[in-house]
């Protein structure tokens, strides 16, 4: 799926269950059936969208969000890969797989959540650019850039594309079978 995939499956799920949307298309609100033809066929596109981070409805991750839950937020073991040292414990990758697996298959990280290493990359909500220098504090990434951030490493990948430090990009208008993603909500 497209990172413009994603954003839309959040905000109709979000609207589905009455919930408010977190995404808006420049001008034109939240409600995708209100945004303009060809909103999502062009990559320039995806800095029209912008998040609102206090609805409640679903949305991307941050790359830190992403990261911090791949880690096993504070219960961390400081492990190479979401839940283990040994990748194949854990992930779906270039060396045990040849495609995608249903998600629960390996073992879990210390959150209880699965495959966040291996299987598909996933879609966070950050442009690609390089970190910021300094402390942060719950950054959303930078303002400007071409690309949409990936995390996690695919099926088809090496060991090293999988690790939970591990990071790259992709057009948002990109689709493939090794890229998904997964939502979040703000806790209430």
């Amino acid at each position: 799926v497209s990172w413009f995939n994603a954003i839309e499956y959040c905000n109709r799920r979000s609207i589905q269950e009455g919930l408010t949307p977190c995404y808006s298309y420049s001008t034109y609100g939240t409600n995708p059936d209100d945004w303009p033809s060809g909103w999502n066929t062009s990559y320039s596109n995806h800095t029209n969208v912008n998040c609102n981070w206090t609805a409640n409805g679903y949305r991307l991750p941050t790359e830190m969000e992403w990261m911090f839950a791949a880690k096993g937020g504070n219960q961390s073991q400081g492990y190479y890969y979401s839940g283990s040292n040994t990748i194949r414990h854990v992930a779906w990758y270039g060396d045990n797989s040849l495609g995608t697996w249903d998600v629960g298959l390996t073992d879990p990280n210390e959150l209880g959540i699965f495959d966040m290493s291996g299987n598909v990359w996933e879609w966070c909500w950050d442009i690609w650019g390089t970190y910021p220098s300094g402390n942060q504090s719950n950054p959303t990434g930078p303002a400007s850039g071409s690309y949409r951030v990936i995390r996690g490493g695919g099926w088809y990948n090496e060991a090293v594309s999988c690790l939970v430090s591990y990071r790259d990009y992709n057009n948002a208008t990109g689709t493939y079978s090794f890229i998904g993603f997964r939502i979040i909500r703000v806790s209430l």
